[in-house]
């Protein structure tokens, strides 16, 4: 009976650590962005709510007014996105742009890396980690799991072989094509396999055994 009853608060007790544990982790999440996000609007946030202050005197101060004050600022912001977006489809927009773009901003250490990043994660520009493929190593009947990152002329691929558990390292390589076999598999399911150092990889090389080549 004991042994029973042991089992059962162990067994609810690890259900509601599973099902509170990725809500909170999820919750913790959005609150460090709203944070994050109110630090950097604080400057103009201010401004405004000095401004709204006579229209929001009735108003507890700290607490409704500054809320007010940060949707403002906010819409503001994305107004300002929106007008800038509209005038660079524009001819002289564009040209402009792309003038000081080239002329100026280029310049600017770490420009281009952060304008890469802003467009893959955007989805403005595909993301090279969207293909995954079987890589095979140094004419040996070894294959990695990898993804690619770019094409060449000649048709040779470069790809990146993430190290398991952490995807975040690892080596890339120029590979002919004849040693490269492109999977279809997601990008989430292979980052899992990686992350569990090979767990649930079956998925992933069933299209490799059912035609190996």
């Amino acid at each position: 009976m004991f042994k029973r009853v042991k089992s059962f608060v162990k067994t609810a007790v690890l259900g509601g650590v599973i099902v509170i544990l990725p809500v909170t982790i999820l919750a913790l999440v959005f609150q460090w962005i709203y944070r994050l996000v109110i630090g950097m609007i604080r400057p103009l946030s201010s401004l405004i709510a000095q401004w709204i202050q006579p229209a929001t005197d009735f108003l507890p101060y700290g607490q409704l007014q500054g809320l007010i004050s940060d949707i403002l600022t906010i819409v503001i912001i994305l107004t300002f996105c929106f007008v800038v977006g509209v005038v660079v489809k524009t001819r002289m927009g564009s040209w402009l742009f792309h003038t000081v773009e080239h002329s100026i901003l280029r310049v600017a250490p770490g420009y281009t890396t952060i304008k890469e990043i802003i467009l893959q994660f955007s989805g403005t520009k595909k993301t090279p980690f969207s293909r995954v493929a079987l890589i095979r190593m140094f004419n040996s009947d070894i294959l990695q799991t990898g993804f690619v990152t770019d094409e060449h002329a000649d048709g040779s691929y470069t790809v990146f072989v993430p190290t398991a558990p952490n995807p975040t390292s690892g080596w890339f390589y120029h590979v002919p094509a004849k040693d490269v076999r492109l999977v279809n598999a997601s990008v989430e399911a292979t980052m899992r396999s990686i992350l569990s150092c090979g767990v649930g990889s079956k998925a992933l090389l069933a299209e490799h055994f059912k035609n190996p080549t």
